[in-house]
């Protein structure tokens, strides 16, 4: 399965890991044909290619709803303040 299939790039079954929130969940990936990936057995029993991801839905500040609500009229405020027109 290597290379592409017809206008494609073959892809396979890949499991997603992020850490920091302690999830995983599964798809389909091109990185699947890497073959420097470890390995981790899924749910279903089978063994798929593992990527370490960074940031996930499960622990994105938006997702999670922990997001933080910036006052943008006071940046924009500070902005005149220091760059206003002279």
């Amino acid at each position: 399965m290597q290379g592409w299939v017809g206008e494609h790039p073959a892809h396979g079954p890949v499991v997603f890991r992020d850490e920091s929130a302690g999830t995983a969940f599964s798809s389909s990936s091109t990185l699947a044909m890497r073959g420097d990936l470890p390995t981790a057995e899924w749910e279903d029993g089978a063994t798929y290619p593992v990527v370490d991801v960074d940031v996930s839905s499960a622990s994105h500040p938006f997702w999670t709803g922990t997001a933080r609500v910036l006052d943008a009229e006071g940046r924009v405020e500070k902005f005149r303040r220091r760059y206003g027109r002279r």
